[in-house]
């Protein structure tokens, strides 16, 4: 490949994913691009996800799941076969470029330590002015009135190349953010009375500094590229352009945010905002330095950020975990079964035994009032489920029950969508709470492989490999779901805790145990509790064990049903006993009811 030194990152905008693709095509055209099928696959895969935004799933897990059909037990340890595929691609690549290639405007990498690609222009490589009937030209006159993707829409070079990247770093994570809302223009579509009414959000424009050129209109090119890509999901009505001086009237909450420039550093500023009395619902900052970073990755990073903790924010305030809530949720659940789906995510941030009782409510109403709702099916059986996972925390009797009916359910949501994510998630828990761990993880790998960009599918699946004992496959995932910011973070949290415990870091297992919020779970207490006496922290782990005696006395007396539904592997469950009889707790005593 070409020496770094004739390369020019910043010589002007990276290349469009219009030019990427381009590029690729050309690649696995040549004869002199000497690399196996599998090879070639991995490269396509590897650059789509990356133009998709989804660079920060590009782990050796997904790849070996995705693109050469692995099974859930894969071990990238054990098993070599992306890191060689990774070295394949990267030879194969600098073959290409120096024999073929060499006049490309476009140079694609595969750097080493991950598998993330990189785009950049050669140094004598410039964006091509747009002219008078260029069909690119045509739709950037167009942009203001109508939208399209990344892939479609090219602007041209401004003064610098500054607008015109701040242009590019803002609008994939805008979009990926916009892509969970449902857009209407003007004022909102309200729903009938006898209809559930969704929160509306209104997508404000990105202020921008005084430093910022402000020859082109970012903001309501932003704004046009956004209402483009609405229209996927209905959780939420967005409203693109609320009338002249009642923004509070015609949403509930507002997206707003400003782009600053000092020198080489940009800072985007984003925040959600209540609109009945001004509260910040959710706000950040993101850095990114010019120099250090490529454009791409600035923006996929970015992305990522935004979106993810748009998304939590969206289950943790928009829906919130309010009792009430649910329980108004649950009233409507005869007339909008969408209304369980709400409840649900809200119960799901309470997680008491009153919120409980309001979702089961509701989608026990919901099925029966829409018996082919495959989702509401998948959400009854897991709250099912729950009265036997979470008992001592919800306060629900030991009885077979539960379970049974959460088996139905599950069932009953299987055979009306075998093939929906959410559906396979509840047979994945379903099973595996009844110990056929074979079905379980086999509906796990289908619910992520129907959608392995859904984080909170990963994460679940994650928690299940590990326990299964496929340690090094789940803890990946659940890292993923983590730094995506699924939610709840307290259980993934909890989840990276344990993995820590088992590979030995007792320092690290107990931080990110403290660092989990589940501070009303009795079982996060008994982890920690293993953790602290695995530490020989006696004094700290008798004060978990005067929390569960006070708090879950029951438990104490069935430790070890309790682990064994969890931890399947015997030799994992005797390292979680070691500690707690290290901290002084009996767990050989005969267990309980």
């Amino acid at each position: 490949m070409r020496n770094a030194t004739n390369i020019d990152v910043f010589s002007s905008l990276g290349p469009t994913a219009e030019e990427i693709c381009r590029q690729v095509e050309r690649i696995l055209a040549s004869e002199e691009f000497h690399a196996p099928k599998r090879a070639r696959n991995f490269l396509e895969f590897v650059v789509n996800e990356t133009l998709a935004g989804r660079s920060g799933f590009l782990k050796a897990f997904t790849i070996a799941n995705v693109v050469f059909g692995r099974e859930a037990s894969f071990d990238p340890q054990n098993d070599p076969v992306v890191r060689i595929e990774a070295g394949r691609i990267r030879k194969a690549l600098e073959r290409y470029y120096l024999v073929a290639g060499r006049a490309d405007d476009v140079i694609i990498t595969v750097p080493k330590g991950g598998y993330v690609p990189h785009f950049e222009y050669t140094r004598d490589a410039s964006v091509p002015s747009p002219t008078e009937g260029d069909p690119a030209n045509e739709r950037i006159a167009e942009f203001a009135d109508q939208s399209h993707s990344p892939r479609e829409t090219r602007g041209p070079p401004i003064a610098g190349g500054l607008t015109t990247g701040l242009l590019t770093i803002l609008i994939l994570p805008l979009l990926a953010l916009a892509s969970a809302f449902f857009v209407v223009r003007g004022d909102p579509i309200r729903p009938s009375p006898s209809q559930v009414s969704p929160p509306t959000v209104a997508v404000e424009l990105f202020a921008e500094s005084s430093s910022i050129d402000t020859s082109s209109d970012i903001a309501g090119g932003l704004r046009d590229d956004i209402i483009g890509r609405l229209a996927q999901l209905d959780d939420i009505v967005v409203v693109a352009d609320p009338p002249a001086g009642d923004h509070a009237a015609a949403a509930d909450y507002a997206l707003q945010g400003n782009v600053q420039m000092d020198g080489s550093r940009l800072r985007s500023v984003a925040r959600l905002v209540r609109q009945a009395d001004g509260v910040v619902i959710w706000a950040n900052n993101f850095d990114a330095d010019l120099r250090a970073e490529n454009k791409l990755g600035i923006q996929t990073n970015i992305a990522r950020q935004i979106a993810g903790a748009i998304t939590q924010a969206q289950r943790a305030a928009i829906f919130q975990a309010d009792t009430a809530v649910i329980a108004r949720a649950a009233q409507k659940a005869d007339l909008d079964a969408h209304a369980c789906t709400h409840a649900y995510d809200s119960y799901l941030q309470a997680m008491t035994a009153q919120s409980h009782g309001a979702v089961r409510d509701c989608l026990q109403r919901a099925t029966r009032r829409t018996p082919d709702n495959a989702t509401s099916w998948a959400l009854l059986s897991l709250v099912y489920l729950d009265e036997m996972r979470f008992r001592y925390r919800l306060g629900t009797p030991s009885s077979a029950e539960p379970l049974a009916l959460a088996t139905a359910s599950a069932q009953r949501a299987a055979s009306l969508a075998p093939d929906n994510p959410r559906v396979l998630r509840a047979v994945m828990l379903v099973n595996f709470f009844r110990g056929d761990i074979d079905k379980a993880l086999a509906a796990g790998t289908a619910a992520y492989a129907a959608d392995p960009h859904d984080v909170e599918v990963a994460g679940e699946y994650g928690l299940r490999l590990a326990m299964s004992g496929k340690w090094q496959s789940g803890c990946e995932l659940i890292s993923i779901a983590l730094d995506k910011n699924a939610g709840p973070r307290g259980s993934y949290e909890a989840g990276m805790a344990m993995c820590a415990f088992m590979k030995g870091d007792i320092e690290a297992a107990e931080q990110w145990s403290r660092l989990s919020d589940l501070d009303f779970n009795p079982m996060r207490h008994l982890a920690l509790l293993s953790i602290l006496g695995a530490a020989g922290k006696i004094d700290e782990a008798r004060l978990e064990r005067d929390w569960l005696q006070t708090h879950a006395p029951s438990l104490m007396t069935n430790i070890r049903q309790e682990i064994s539904l969890r931890l399947q592997r015997s030799e994992d469950q005797e390292r979680f006993f070691a500690g707690l009889r290290a901290a002084g707790v009996p767990v050989d005593l005969p267990s309980g009811g």
